[in-house]
């Protein structure tokens, strides 16, 4: 249908002064609505209180008969007369005001309504001049055309919405705190009892608000700061404890009976942020992060922070929409996550926080919350030893599931870090200085290193990819992480980092075992043999078994010791009956093993070594010829070629293998490892308990600070032999503490958070 030439000249010269119009008259009668109501609400109280005044005899001023004879007429008239004159001249005034705004409201109606009906007339003029225009407008916008009826309706409601709205504020403001001259009233157990009441019987929205300032004050307990007061005050620590818990578990129930937090059928958490409650208890919910914000870092008890965490994350919905605050609360949260002190239920409740926080927000909070995660664990990751690898490994496992849940945002950052660590191991090369090596043999790059290998390992993998009938996003870091750790294991190939070199090789095999990539790991498992540690010449020495586990880089008093030896000659077995048993099932395995087993005879032949190390290689070496022979007897009764990859993957499938000869040997030495494990963790515990057990003597016998200064230099000694160290004056350049771009693992062009 062609439009008309009217209809467009009433489009461009008419139809958007009209709406604007429309605005403008709805705010005008607003306020004057506004205005009626108060002005009628005045002039009853007004009308009360003339009909008692009536009722009631005049009253003359108060002036005893004895004064009047000495008095002059300045001195009678100040009687009292002065004040009721000057009153009503007061009255006069007031009265004169009012009328002037009664006029001034009369008169911006008459406008309004003057203007609503010249509307009505140029739209009965568009009727008139295109009537299927204005039957469009008919059926599209009613109230456009019954513009009258339809402002006087929107103009009750409004009116009366804003007025509450106005005594909802006027409400918060008298219970604001910061105002100053007015006393803080006491919080007892009777109120907190009343208001725990309210909360779960009437889910109230009062007492909650109550709560909440009461909760505000009780997180500034400490602070010393005078210049602000609240409106209550908390002395009793068994009040102070009821509080704490009342507010923390019944907030969020509350508001979600008044709010209720939505859910979509994709799993999207959404909240109803244009309703009139939520804009309502906008400040109070402000307020209330606020207060959460200040009091986090100042808990240390465990079973409070979890209960605190546990009313964050339902609370996380509601606080969305406060950029700035949730950023700076995930940061708080992923300090509890990455501390050492807390116990594992507390780092992981944590770790909940920040989860929800991802699988609830948007693509940027989700990018800030992998961000922090990531930083946290970096810094907490410096300092390794017996007693803070599990927390570590907690926070790998942890962490690596968060890079999953939106793979375009984890694929994005992960090629930032790992290009990151690339770029740390090419100045390391390049770079001709003493210690350029210092920047990536760290532990935070080993660990930075295992964390992105445990990422791709849960989500690249095969039988994952089979369930969701797709790749994963992920799937090409694994390239450029296989090559920055192999170039990292080749940078130093010397004794004293075979440690870290052993650290590498375990995550590369993870790699390769979840996701089937072949990775070439038989020429770096064979550079200890061309050595000095086993060409030449061993002696004796007392010290204990070092523990690779927690170990980088050996101490100088373990080098070419026989203890020494014997330790990297076990770990090099393990890793290469690891590497092998990977492909035991294998249809190549025959041909995949023989470089190894001719490398290992050829090095017994030429060398002829003794020691019970040697014993143990060739042990491996009779299970690969085994393996190989058994591999070789299936693959005989094969009818396919080797080019027929589906047939070559199924090449006994089903076949488990720990069934083969190699993978016997391997089963065996995990369940001995495992008890071995088991037996240090048992005595790592029992040391930890005795160490706390003696500074506690310590404390109470000694008494004097120096005492219990001596016994944490001990304890930081202790550990840094943990870490490798011992007594070398180059601990701390390894780490990085000189270094800042050791611990640069942030992506290009960002401020450096792990700092």
């Amino acid at each position: 249908m062609a439009i008309k030439k009217a209809t467009k000249k009433f489009e461009a010269k008419h139809l958007k002064a009209v709406l604007d119009q429309r605005k403008e008259q709805k705010k005008a009668k607003q306020l004057f609505q506004k205005r009626e109501k108060k002005r009628a609400k005045k002039s009853k109280d007004g009308e009360e209180d003339e009909d008692d005044e009536a009722t009631k005899p005049a009253k003359a001023p108060e002036v005893e008969a004895t004064d009047l004879q000495g008095m002059t007429v300045d001195d009678f008239l100040g009687g009292g007369f002065k004040d009721l004159i000057e009153g009503k001249k007061d009255g006069k005034k007031k009265r004169k005001r009012a009328d002037k705004e009664d006029e001034d409201d009369d008169e911006a109606e008459n406008e309004t309504l003057k203007e609503a009906e010249e509307m009505e007339k140029e739209l009965q003029q568009l009727a008139d001049a295109d009537p299927e225009f204005y039957k469009y407008l008919a059926e599209n916008d009613k109230d456009l055309l019954d513009f009258k009826a339809a402002e006087l309706e929107n103009l009750s409601d409004i009116g009366d919405s804003d007025v509450d709205g106005d005594e909802e504020e006027e409400e918060e403001e008298e219970e604001t705190p910061g105002k100053k001259g007015k006393k803080a009233e006491e919080v007892t157990k009777k109120h907190v009892e009343q208001w725990r009441k309210h909360m779960i019987e009437q889910k109230s929205m009062t007492a909650m608000r109550k709560v909440v300032l009461a909760f505000r004050a009780a997180a500034h307990v400490g602070d010393t700061d005078t210049n602000t007061t609240y409106k209550y005050s908390i002395t009793s620590p068994e009040v102070y404890h009821d509080l704490l818990v009342l507010a923390l578990e019944q907030i969020p129930v509350v508001l979600q009976e008044h709010i209720p937090i939505k859910e979509s059928a994709a799993g999207k958490i959404r909240v109803s942020t244009d309703s009139k409650k939520y804009k309502s208890l906008l400040p109070l919910l402000k307020s209330h992060s606020a207060s959460l914000l200040y009091f986090l870092p100042t808990l240390s008890d465990s079973g409070t922070i979890k209960i605190f965490l546990k009313s964050i994350t339902s609370l996380l919905p509601y606080f969305l929409s406060f950029r700035k605050f949730i950023k700076t609360l995930l940061k708080e949260v992923v300090d509890v996550w990455a501390l050492d002190s807390h116990d594992e239920a507390t780092r992981i409740t944590a770790f909940l926080v920040v989860r929800k926080a991802v699988i609830i927000g948007d693509e940027g909070l989700r990018e800030s919350c992998m961000k922090a995660l990531y930083s946290g664990f970096v810094k907490a990751s410096r300092r390794t030893s017996s007693h803070t690898l599990p927390g570590i490994n907690l926070m790998k496992n942890s962490g690596a599931e968060l890079f999953g849940i939106d793979e375009k945002v984890g694929y994005t950052l992960g090629f930032g870090y790992i290009r990151q660590l690339a770029v740390h191991l090419r100045s390391s090369i390049t770079n001709n200085s003493k210690d350029s090596f210092k920047m990536v043999y760290n532990w935070q790059y080993v660990h930075s290193l295992d964390f992105w290998s445990r990422v791709l390992s849960s989500y690249c993998s095969p039988l994952r990819a089979a369930e969701t009938g797709k790749e994963s996003a992920l799937q090409p870091l694994i390239y450029p992480l296989v090559q920055v750790t192999l170039g990292a294991i080749r940078l130093i190939p010397t004794q004293q980092f075979f440690p870290l070199h052993f650290q590498l090789h375990r995550s590369l095999l993870r790699l390769s075992l979840s996701t089937g990539v072949y990775i070439p790991l038989l020429p770096t498992l064979l550079t200890p043999l061309t050595t000095t540690l086993f060409k030449g010449k061993t002696h004796p020495t007392t010290a204990t078994p070092l523990d690779f586990s927690v170990t980088i880089r050996a101490p100088k008093q373990y080098l070419n010791t026989k203890t020494y030896l014997q330790g990297v000659a076990d770990q090099t077995n393990e890793l290469m009956a690891e590497f092998f048993v990977l492909y035991s099932k294998h249809i190549s395995f025959p041909e995949l093993a023989a470089p190894a087993i001719v490398a290992l005879k050829r090095f017994f032949k030429k060398h002829n070594p003794k020691g019970k190390w040697v014993e143990q290689m060739k042990v491996l070496v009779q299970k690969l010829e085994a393996n190989a022979a058994f591999i070789e007897q299936k693959r005989k009764t094969v009818t396919f070629a080797p080019s027929q990859r589906a047939e070559v993957d199924l090449f006994l499938k089903d076949f488990d293998w720990e069934n083969t000869p190699l993978g016997a040997y391997v089963a065996g030495m995990r369940k001995m490892n495992e008890e071995k494990n088991k037996v240090l963790e048992e005595g790592r515990k029992a040391d930890v308990k005795r160490r706390k057990e003696m500074e506690k003597e310590d404390a109470e016998n000694a008494g004097d600070s120096d005492a219990h200064m001596d016994s944490e230099d001990e304890d930081e000694d202790e550990e840094d032999f943990e870490s490798g160290s011992g007594d070398d004056e180059e601990l701390s350049e390894l780490e990085g503490d000189d270094d800042e771009e050791a611990l640069t693992f942030g992506s290009d062009g960002e401020e450096d958070e792990s700092e």
